[in-house]
């Protein structure tokens, strides 16, 4: 369940890498001048929404190599992690999971954050690419328990661009905390705008 150590794929941090995804950035029309603000915090949950589109992934790691974000780690269904992908997707700093049992899950993951001194678990909020009634809450118990703040990106396919929120730590008021959540990603354009969040 525990990732390796992020020295394993520090590879994706290389200036290679980085040219490589920048270029692929600019040839795609996305913006790639604007600067990260969160690189002054060691450990937060970080959620990309809407998640429209397998392309989500691609901007994620052309961007995370972009900004030199090679300790950020991502959970991925366990089918992925099989023969003969499962160590590309390791590599990259994924972590497989059963999504038909909860395993503890949220006790699990959240105590990696005490076993890092530097971590950042980035995940979708929706849990799907496809349109949703809710958001689903396991990132928001993941950041409470880890007393860890959580970190919004938008992946605005509209202006081409990465848009961010300022950090904040989840409260004892949940429903609120989801509601400015949802405030931010409502206006956000996804790849297909029809399964995005503007309708919650």
């Amino acid at each position: 369940m525990i990732p390796e150590n992020s020295e394993a794929f520090c590879l994706n941090d290389t200036i290679l890498f980085r040219a490589c995804w920048k270029i692929f950035l600019k040839w795609k029309g996305w913006e790639t001048t604007v600067q990260y603000p969160y690189s002054h915090l060691p450990k937060y949950v970080l959620i990309v929404a809407p998640h429209t589109s397998n392309w989500d992934f691609v901007i994620g790691l052309a961007y995370r190599s972009l900004y030199r974000l090679h300790h950020i780690h991502f959970l991925g269904k366990a089918e992925l992690f099989k023969a003969p992908w499962g160590f590309f997707f390791r590599w990259l700093g994924g972590t497989p999971v059963e999504r038909t049992s909860n395993h503890k899950m949220v006790e699990t993951i959240a105590s990696l954050f005490n076993d890092h001194e530097t971590y950042v678990l980035a995940l979708s909020p929706e849990g799907t690419r496809k349109r949703v009634s809710k958001l689903r809450t396991g990132f928001y118990f993941i950041a409470k328990q880890a007393a860890v703040p959580i970190v919004m990106v938008g992946f605005d396919y509209e202006n081409k661009r990465a848009v961010f929120a300022e950090e904040f730590y989840p409260t004892s008021d949940m429903e609120d905390d989801l509601e400015k959540i949802l405030r931010f990603y409502r206006a956000i354009r996804g790849k297909f705008p029809e399964q995005g969040l503007g309708h919650l």
